[in-house]
């Protein structure tokens, strides 16, 4: 990298950090329980808006993980989201009725939070529909992985989103809240990625899946990234860019192995596709608060109807996750 690339991105860096730091201003602390937050203890940071029947199995999936706090942005829930995390103890909690999009789709406000009360902590972006994986985790605590990052000197663990969905119609399996959604939507494509390195970041940009194959089939390229950097072991200077697809410095992205072999990884399972995806979908089409004027929600509408499956013949079942490479053990064993 050239003197004036890395001349630009320290500044753009610096640019991002000012912004989030601005728009600190549009949340209001609504149960600020950070006092009790520990030196080594890990966090979980998100934003959410009317997920009150996920919330339960998220905070407890990441709780029997070892996540000790969740600091979670509400913004502006209507379902009661709200009241139920203000009356958990291990979760702060901000409100704010700023526009989501202005707010560069949240990542201004956890930026700041994470400026705020992460420096020093291992922490954890996610959305309340996704669930990390990594090699062991089913025997090994998410602090055992993070103490092995340490002993590493590896700074960030990258984790690719993998789209989940049940067999047969979206909408023929209610969600019931408190339980696992991916024991409805458990079902992933076995290929259908793409791959492509990022020249000014230098992270990879991966696409494909179901939403690719049936929302996007005319235009791949518009298909959203699922390449996710969501474990970092967190620096006030550190920034997000673009979600959890891109960081500054750059040295955090270089979560791959350049020389062909693998570097450990995780999966973040995305269980968007549950019988609560119609409602969801039209909700967010309405607002219009996500990326390029909402094309993703606008690819929805346009291709999902009562009858939409997303399971077909290359659909592979979440635990024969191990005969495929999207996630890789790499030196910790």
């Amino acid at each position: 990298m050239g003197v004036w690339q890395s001349y630009r991105l320290r500044n753009e860096r610096i640019r991002w950090r000012i912004r989030a730091f601005r728009k600190r201003r549009e949340l209001v602390a609504v149960a600020n329980r950070t006092a009790a937050i520990r030196p080594d203890d890990i966090l979980v940071f998100c934003t959410q808006r009317n997920e009150c029947d996920r919330l339960p199995f998220f905070l407890n999936h990441y709780r029997d993980m070892g996540v000790s706090h969740f600091l979670i942005v509400d913004n502006d829930s209507t379902d009661g989201s709200r009241d139920y995390l203000a009356g958990q103890n291990d979760v702060s909690l901000w409100h704010t009725t700023a526009s989501y999009k202005r707010a560069r789709f949240g990542v201004d406000w956890l930026n700041w939070l994470q400026r705020r009360y992460g420096h020093g902590h291992w922490c954890l972006v996610v959305d309340p529909d996704e669930f990390l994986i990594y090699p062991f985790c089913d025997t090994r605590p998410l602090r055992a992985l993070t103490d092995w990052l340490d002993a590493s000197s590896i700074r960030s663990f990258s984790a690719m989103l993998l789209d989940m969905y049940p067999k047969g119609k979206l909408d023929a399996q209610p969600y019931e809240p408190g339980t696992d959604p991916i024991e409805i939507a458990s079902w992933f494509d076995s290929g259908n990625y793409t791959l492509r390195k990022n020249k000014t970041y230098g992270n990879l940009w991966i696409q494909g899946g179901p939403r690719s194959r049936v929302f996007f089939a005319d235009a791949p390229e518009k298909a959203p990234a699922l390449n996710k950097i969501p474990l970092v072991k967190w620096d006030r200077r550190y920034t997000y860019v673009s979600s959890t697809h891109t960081l500054l410095p750059r040295g955090l992205n270089l979560v791959y192995d350049e020389w062909g072999g693998n570097k450990t990884s995780g999966l973040l399972l995305h269980a968007k596709f549950l019988d609560t995806f119609t409602a969801k979908a039209a909700e967010e089409l309405e607002r219009r608060q996500h990326y390029a004027g909402s094309v993703e929600y606008r690819a929805y509408a346009a291709g999902h109807g009562d009858d939409t499956e997303l399971w077909c013949k290359w659909s592979i079942n979440w635990r024969q996750l191990e005969i495929l490479s999207l996630m890789s053990k790499g030196n910790w064993a």
